[in-house]
């Protein structure tokens, strides 16, 4: 006698569990029209590229290609902004004159400015004193002028170097700058009036060598001449001291002493100065300075002049 079978496993599920009908999903009467019954997922629709909404756009960050890993770098860089504060508190920023664009624009508008009021003192001279008349009203009757232009030339000198308010904004600086000019080149036509026409001549091609040879010394050379800001406050200091003690004495020996030593001092402030304005040592000057850096290179030519003026000229 045979053993009965034991029941397959889909005939021991029979009656066992719910029952789905043989019709297909999703049941009659469901309707989605974004999945119709029977569609192949996913709808034909589908993209897979990346999503972008829409109006959004940047062209420095493109989106994603097909494949890639990551986005692309930007194609340019922000510059990093400089603040305003820098410049009002008249120290200099290194980052502003590190850019060779901006030290070169600023040491252009010193060397603009410092021409012109070469130029300016040159023809006021040249014109008092080749002119006969005006020269002998400059040397008689024109004393009085002498004095106010001292008082126009300091003033205006303490306005400019103590008011940054007055050498930064414009047109202030430039008309106080343009006054001291003027100040300043009828004092140095007066005094060159006194002496003879080869005495002039020989202290302006001396004065024109130092200058040269000074400012491409001080361009070169690496001695740091802004350290030296303490020794040439004390040399100024002794050598004004020494003036005002040969005053009294009247020795022609002390005179041309005391001319030296201005022609070595005013030499030292001239190397002094010009490396301020060519930056790249301990202290440079400000980028928007550009009226103070042209008023000290001025004042230490037109001084370095007249001392040698005092030195070899002689006098009518």
């Amino acid at each position: 006698m045979t053993e009965p079978k034991p029941p397959s496993y889909e005939q021991s599920q029979e009656g066992y569990g719910p029952t789905y009908p043989s019709a297909p999903y999703p049941p009659a009467g469901y309707s989605d029209p974004a999945y119709p019954p029977n569609a192949a997922y996913p709808p034909t629709a589908y993209s897979d590229t990346p999503y972008t909404p829409q109006g959004y756009g940047d062209p420095a960050y493109p989106p994603v290609a097909q494949g890639a890993t990551k986005a692309p770098p930007p194609t340019h860089i922000h510059p990093i902004p400089v603040s305003s504060s820098d410049a009002e508190t008249g120290g200099f920023t290194s980052r502003n004159f590190d850019n060779k664009a901006v030290r070169r624009l600023f040491i252009r508008k010193v060397y603009i400015t410092l021409s012109i009021q070469l130029l300016v003192t040159f023809g006021i001279t040249a014109l008092v004193y080749f002119t006969a008349g005006v020269k002998n009203w400059v040397q008689n009757d024109g004393i009085w002028m002498y004095y106010v232009s001292y008082v126009v030339f300091l003033s205006t000198y303490i306005a400019l170097v103590c008011c940054s308010s007055v050498r930064r904004k414009s047109p202030h600086n430039i008309i106080a700058l343009s006054i001291f000019t003027l100040a300043l080149s009828y004092m140095v036509a007066m005094i060159t009036t006194f002496y003879d026409i080869s005495s002039v001549l020989i202290a302006f091609g001396i004065t024109c060598g130092i200058t040269v040879g000074v400012t491409i010394f001080s361009m070169q050379t690496k001695f740091d001449f802004t350290l030296c800001g303490g020794f040439l406050f004390m040399f100024s200091l002794s050598l004004f001291i020494f003036g005002f003690i040969a005053i009294f004495t009247y020795s022609e020996i002390l005179y041309t002493v005391y001319a030296w030593l201005g022609a070595v001092l005013f030499s030292l402030f001239l190397a002094y100065d010009t490396q301020l304005i060519m930056g790249g040592k301990r202290h440079e000057l400000d980028p928007e300075e550009h009226i103070y850096g042209a008023l000290t290179l001025y004042i230490d030519i037109v001084y370095i002049f007249l001392f040698i003026l005092a030195i070899f000229g002689g006098k009518n």
